[in-house]
């Protein structure tokens, strides 16, 4: 109601003086009241304060029940005997009564409420923003050791600096904001989806950045950029894999070989290791080891195994 009241006004006030209700005030201490949290974020979004006013004392509020008493006389008057359906009715059989009373003259003054209003209250009111405020909840939250919060069993990332730290959540409907110490660090599009993750890449260490950027298009092309047969390589080892994260760290220990034994031996070791059909990490740095790359390739191989007394032969078991 106060937002759409500010809404009708057309701007905001410096100070807003409402009463001492359990909706608005959680401690209604004369001296030091406390509000509630959504009543300062309200406050928040619209840069404006509340100040309740004192228990018992009438005179701290605005003059607001003679305006309501004036209001009953010259509208909801008129109304009673009718019959609304909604209340987007009511409002409609409403706002052509408030503007003739808006424009009544005064009895004993110059001008009438609307011109009063013009004149007076309008210059000293702030703009409104952008966007109308939407009711939040809030919430108290850790943020685990994976740099993410937990709001109704899905996950959203936060900066990794703030691993362990209690966080307040501010939830809407359709965004999810963390505040630290009443500064905004994290805001996400709110997911309903139960046990996922909604991450900021920008909220990750260096570390995991880089290991989120590795992609098999990525290991491949560096794989072509050896040889065809390194290529080749690669890809078996990432088409292998169900998933093809699992097949990551024994591509780039492929290709680290290149660092130690040179790109030309790396793509003839792979040459290799595809015609014996083992294309393992650990194959084709056994290959490089034992200097197998440059020998005489598996197919040119004529070694025959020469006589000897032990071996039975094929006549022992006819």
């Amino acid at each position: 109601s106060t937002a759409r009241a500010l809404t009708f006004y057309g701007g905001v006030p410096a100070l807003i003086v409402p009463d001492n209700p359990r909706a608005l005030i959680g401690d209604a201490n004369r001296y030091e009241p406390r509000s509630h949290d959504t009543v300062l974020d309200f406050a928040r979004h619209y840069g404006t304060s509340f100040l309740p006013a004192r228990p018992y004392h009438p005179q701290d509020k605005a003059k607001a029940e003679s305006a309501v008493q004036i209001v009953e006389r010259w509208i909801l008057a008129r109304l009673r005997h009718q019959s609304f359906a909604t209340i987007h009715a009511v409002n409609a059989a409403i706002l052509p009564l408030l503007k003739q009373l808006n424009d009544k003259p005064f009895q004993k003054l110059p001008g009438s409420r609307a011109s009063a209003f013009a004149q007076l209250d309008a210059p000293a009111l702030q703009p409104l923003p952008l966007l109308r405020y939407e009711l939040a909840r809030f919430k108290s939250v850790k943020v685990h050791m994976d740099y993410h919060i937990e709001v109704e069993r899905h996950r959203y990332s936060v900066p990794h600096a703030l691993v362990g730290q209690m966080l307040e959540a501010r939830i809407t409907h359709t965004t999810v904001e963390l505040l630290h110490r009443g500064h905004r660090v994290a805001s996400h599009a709110r997911n309903q989806r139960v046990g996922g993750f909604t991450t900021d890449a920008t909220h990750m260490p260096a570390a995991h950045r880089a290991h989120m950027e590795w992609t098999p298009q990525r290991l491949i092309h560096w794989g072509e950029s050896i040889g065809p047969a390194t290529a080749e390589c690669v890809t078996r080892l990432i088409t292998e894999n169900k998933h093809p994260e699992h097949g990551y760290r024994a591509c780039l220990g492929l290709l680290s070989l290149a660092k130690r034994y040179g790109r030309p031996r790396l793509e003839a070791a792979c040459t290799v290791a595809l015609q014996l059909g083992a294309c393992q990490y650990r194959h084709v740095r056994d290959i490089l080891a034992n200097n197998r790359d440059r020998g005489a390739s598996p197919d040119s191989c004529d070694w025959i195994s020469p006589e000897h007394a032990h071996v039975r032969g094929p006549g022992y078991y006819q």
